[in-house]
């Protein structure tokens, strides 16, 4: 196969030593293709296991154990080979990046920008249980503590590929801390999840924006500082505007053009998807961030994900960070999908 040959070369050059420019590319396309690799290999070894143990169907003295292995493996061949087709799907490109995720509250007034803090706790402790670098790079917040934003970095291994599905509106019920008759009340909060770009993704002409430096204030108005750090980045074609406000300028204006990259290589993205899948359904990962995803209902301890019609009746498990369940089923439900579509 191709690509068993694509990994013996890369696997001999990186034993010969590869030139210094080329170790990353390297280590990477090496990275991603051994999953691929192991697993063609197992399925190879089962099938000549089951070859072999046919052949031992002829000799009495084998046969009983030749015939518990054929039967263990014609059930272990079916689920080898879709465990190879899932492995062969193309993958995303951005997979492997860090994430920059967008935090936002929608209707519901102060109960959503709550809500919008809950779901950033939420996500900070599963990035910590995953052992990945949660970065905040910008936070506004209400006299109430809610969120009215935040910007946060995530790297790790795999950081993209398993939080893209997060993109959306998230719903909530419950009875609002600001609510006094015990009204149960639905709110919602926007999340978007974007690959990290690097600089030679996008290229950003110094014409295009426009940089403004501030004073950094906090919840209620109150300055944090009393310098001019906090820097304001303008994308003039597009009109994007994004923040920071840190304690060093230099800093905010790295973290603000991180961000602006990320989102001018989203919307490059998005373009690109929408013009394949023009005719047909968006995927679970791609899809409209103004779409419901989830409701978080906490009178009846219930998280309902739209898209695969998933529910656990463990939402304090989930609002402490534990979403491995729901990430699974959604990550299986693509890969459903887009198997499907190559039938």
């Amino acid at each position: 196969m191709q690509i068993i040959q694509r990994f013996e070369f890369l696997e001999a050059k990186l034993n010969a030593g590869p030139a210094a420019d080329e170790i990353a590319e390297i280590s990477r396309e090496y990275a991603d293709l051994k999953p691929v690799v192991d697993q063609i290999g197992r399925w190879q070894s089962a099938r000549e296991g089951l070859e072999e143990a046919q052949l031992m169907l002829a000799d009495p003295d084998m046969r009983e154990l030749a015939d518990e292995e054929v039967t263990r493996l014609k059930a272990e061949l079916p689920l080898l080979e879709q465990a190879l087709r899932v492995a062969l799907l193309p993958r995303d490109a951005a997979d492997a990046r860090p994430a920059i995720l967008e935090i936002r509250p929608g209707t519901g007034g102060e109960e959503a920008a709550l809500f919008a803090g809950d779901l950033l706790s939420m996500y900070r402790r599963h990035s910590e249980a995953q052992g990945w670098d949660f970065q905040l790079l910008e936070m506004a917040q209400t006299e109430l503590g809610g969120v009215r934003e935040a910007t946060v970095r995530v790297a790790g291994d795999g950081v993209f590929a398993r939080l893209k599905y997060e993109s959306g509106v998230h719903r909530v019920q419950r009875v609002p801390e600001t609510e006094s008759g015990g009204r149960i009340h639905t709110s919602a909060a926007t999340v978007a999840v974007l690959p990290e770009a690097q600089e030679v993704d996008i290229e950003i002409p110094a014409a295009d924006i426009r940089i403004d430096t501030m004073r950094a204030s906090g919840a209620g108005g109150q300055h944090v500082n009393t310098t001019d750090s906090a820097v304001r980045i303008t994308h003039l074609p597009t009109g994007i505007v994004v923040t920071s406000s840190e304690k060093s300028q230099h800093q905010n204006r790295a973290n603000a053009m991180a961000v602006l990259r990320a989102r001018l290589y989203d919307m490059e993205r998005e373009r690109a998807a929408s013009a394949r899948a023009a005719d047909r359904k968006s995927q679970v990962g791609s899809g409209d961030r103004s779409e419901r995803i989830r409701t978080y209902n906490f009178p009846q301890g219930r998280m309902t994900d739209h898209r695969i019609n998933l529910t656990l009746y463990a939402l304090d498990r989930v609002m402490q960070g534990d979403l491995g369940e729901i990430i699974d089923a959604l990550t299986a439900h693509d890969q459903a999908e887009r198997l499907a579509a190559q039938e």
